[in-house]
């Protein structure tokens, strides 16, 4: 890799000291208070306020950011996990009641309704007055039991690992085995695993029941009949309700779920066997041995550098930019948080990506996913403030959704053969129609569940088995294994860290083929209208944004229909 990469420079900060750092409520609060005080005599003034909030706010962010980066690289490291309790304890209790009062400030001012007609000015303004609506100061106490409490998954997960021939693996590691054309290791390794998470099921069901009760608690503090509405009003979903999500739901019911049956069905016929078992469902159909597109976390980091660059020279050197400054973390070991994520950070605006790879084509295609949002991050470096570069979820997922496909023309250099190429090429493709069911999963469990906030453990076993039966296929036989079955959601980070992100995932995943679509037809038009769509940040509505992209955001079944039948055909092009 070269050497000569330009590493940015943070912008000069011209509010706060070059040398601040976070350390204390004591240390930030003059500044807030500077904010809270000061005359706002012009449009001119105000906007020179807004800055100023955005600098400090960058700030606390991007010192947050790293706490918990550093905790969850490291859950077995005490001092990491002391320093972010530090922070969601002791100094964002603090923030929030003045954050309150900044708002209001700003509300008040005879001059925001001339800043609010400036492009992104309008957007920010919107989301700023529906914090004011929805704050409740007896809820920052609740606010800092939920993060304390949240953490507590990671930590639980992050201790988990099995024992598979003489070795230690985390469940990520044991999770490739699964792809062995050995069919027995594949059933023993299941079985492993499963007994694994079963282990901590009760310390888990725990954990969310004492969640749902803080959660629902902060809804009727705020005047929420439950939190997911309350949720739709925090997360800033202006552009569509809960009805379209069950529009999203049923669509997907309709239109995907047989495709998902008629994929099954095929695999089960492909392997020879008479029953497909769940460890069945990430083998290769032809027993073919897994494919392995790099080898380790540096073959991985050179090969996706190389692929954005054929996309476009700039996305590569993006890559560069964040393998240089130390923020990519990909292996998976012991100790380390599950999942994977890119984590803006606000003030330097080059972000972290975090992940536990192991050898796997979905670890190749979670580079290019998170690398999709570490892109956007850099596209919307220098809007000028920091609430128009946090772009909703809606939008986040559509960057790193959308860049898993178009970058699929340059995937050779990760398969040094055509038969591997169109494997994985199809793999990931009959992934997208497993995915879209999954989401339903997630987002219409999470509906029940905030809906019903008093159900008991057994009440929430049937909605859960009700939900999976609805969205998943119903070729694979669970006889025996219904245990398993009954605490599948446990894995799912989202739940527990994040509730409600996750609808978002299959939003942006019929954005991301239409910007395939768009991509496929017209490589230069498709690729400028992505570009074009993530510059905008968070200074449009979600619709205007995909607009930009040349797509529509839209969940009826005569869409969904459409965009599946595209992935479907490219399937079949494959062969």
């Amino acid at each position: 890799m070269s050497r000569d990469i330009i590493i940015p420079e943070r912008k000069p900060r011209t509010f706060l000291p070059e040398d601040f750092k976070v350390e204390n409520w004591e240390g930030l609060e003059p500044y807030f208070k500077d904010l809270l005080e000061r005359d706002l005599n012009s449009k001119e003034d105000l906007k020179n306020w807004f800055k100023d909030r955005s600098e400090l706010e960058a700030i606390i962010s991007e010192d947050m950011a790293w706490r918990y980066i550093n905790m969850t690289r490291y859950t077995d490291n005490d001092d990491y996990t002391q320093a972010f309790h530090h922070f969601v304890q002791q100094i964002e209790p603090k923030i929030a009641p003045v954050s309150d009062k900044l708002n209001q400030k700003a509300v008040n001012s005879p001059f925001l309704k001339e800043l609010e007609t400036e492009e992104g000015y309008d957007i920010m303004i919107r989301s700023l007055r529906k914090d004011i609506e929805i704050f409740r100061e007896e809820n920052i106490e609740v606010f800092t039991q939920i993060q304390t409490e949240t953490q507590k998954f990671g930590q639980i997960n992050g201790a988990m690992t099995v024992e598979v021939e003489g070795n230690e693996l985390t469940l990520q590691q044991a999770g490739v085995i699964l792809q062995s054309p050995d069919r027995a290791k594949r059933e023993e390794v299941y079985h492993k695993i499963a007994e694994r998470r079963l282990q901590d099921k009760e310390k888990l069901n725990d954990l969310f029941t004492t969640l749902i009760q803080l959660r629902d608690k902060v809804a009727h503090n705020a005047g929420f009949s439950n939190f997911r509405d309350y949720m739709f009003k925090a997360m800033g979903r202006f552009d569509y309700t809960p009805q379209d999500c069950f529009d999203f739901h049923s669509s997907v019911k309709a239109e995907v779920v047989p495709l998902l049956n008629d994929l099954a069905e095929e695999r089960k016929q492909q392997l020879g066997v008479d029953q497909l078992r769940p460890w069945d469902k990430a083998v290769d159909p032809q027993n073919k041995e897994a494919l392995k597109p790099f080898e380790g976390s540096k073959d991985l980091t050179n090969k996706t550098i190389e692929c954005f660059k054929r996309l476009d020279p700039y996305l590569g050197e993006c890559l560069e930019i964040m393998d240089e400054m130390g923020h990519l973390d990909l292996e998976s070991r012991k100790g380390k948080s599950p999942g994977g994520y890119n984590y803006p950070l606000s003030e330097i605006g080059v972000p972290f990506i975090f992940m536990n790879a192991t050898s796997t084509l979905r670890d190749m295609v979670t580079i290019l996913h998170e690398g999709g949002h570490a892109v956007h991050s850099f596209l919307t470096r220098d809007l000028e403030l920091a609430d128009f570069k946090h772009a909703p979820s809606e939008v986040a997922e559509l960057a790193s959704m959308s860049m898993e496909l178009i970058s699929m023309d340059h995937w050779d250099l990760f398969f040094n053969n055509e038969e591997d190429l169109k494997r994985a090429k199809k793999e990931h493709l009959e992934q997208i129609i497993e995915t879209l069911p999954w989401v339903a999963t997630i987002d219409k469990f999470q509906h029940w569940i905030y809906e019903n906030p008093t159900h008991t453990e057994e009440q929430r076993t049937t909605a859960w088995n009700e939900i999976f039966a609805d969205f998943s296929d119903s070729i694979t036989d669970w006889e025996g294994l219904e245990g398993n079955r009954n605490f599948l959601w446990q894995k799912q980070l989202h739940l527990y860290e994040v509730p409600f992100y996750y609808i978002e995932y299959g939003m942006a995943q019929l954005g991301a083929i239409a910007v395939w679509k768009n991509f496929k037809e017209d490589n230069q038009k498709g690729l400028e209208g992505y570009i074009n769509a993530l510059k905008l940040g968070y200074t449009r509505s979600i619709p205007e944004v995909y607009e930009a992209a040349n797509i529509k955001f839209d969940f009826s079944k005569s869409y969904i229909k459409e965009l599946i039948s595209f992935v479907k055909d490219e399937i079949a092009l494959i062969g």
